[in-house]
């Protein structure tokens, strides 16, 4: 079903409409609550979020490129901000939370997802991610914004040189 699914959604539509939350459309880690969290943290600086929370290794990993690349103007990990994209896996609606949003020195939003193992839910999250990226950029007044998955923790040093060119 989830495959029949997948064809259904893209020849079926004529455009893509983004659907924003009625209490708050536009979200801004300006506007970020405090939250406490006794796993381990990593400062920032490149963020206007003070520090970023560690879930894994990689993530640290990840961070600490995101904070020396000059292709890297400022990030976020993508923890109690909101920002989530709805997808269907069997027959449910479900949320998914990429892992990282990075605003290129070029201007470029990139939107990150770090995934060791690839399944096919996983692949489900990332067709939604394509659409939602697909229907910001067709909507206009956000930038040019894109997305990209690193499955080893060396492919994100690429995926930085290959969204920050240009």
């Amino acid at each position: 079903m989830q495959h029949l699914l997948r064809y259904v959604y893209e020849h079926n539509s004529e455009r893509m409409e983004l659907i924003f939350d009625p209490d708050s459309p536009i979200g801004s880690t300006r506007n970020m609550r405090t939250w406490y969290t006794t796993r381990p943290t990593i400062p920032t600086v490149r963020s206007q979020i003070s520090h970023m929370v560690g879930d894994s290794a990689w993530e640290g990993f990840a961070a600490n490129l995101l904070e020396s690349s000059p292709l890297v103007a400022a990030y976020t990990k993508n923890d109690h901000l909101g920002y989530q994209i709805y997808y269907l896996w069997n027959g449910s609606r479900r949320r998914f939370l990429p892992d990282f949003m990075i605003r290129m020195a070029n201007g470029k939003t990139l939107v990150l997802e770090i995934k060791g193992v690839d399944d096919e839910q996983n692949r489900a999250k990332r067709s939604a991610l394509a659409a939602w990226v697909e229907g910001v950029n067709q909507r206009g007044g956000f930038g040019v914004w894109a997305w990209d998955v690193a499955f080893e923790p060396y492919q994100v040093r690429d995926i930085l040189s290959q969204h920050g060119a240009g």
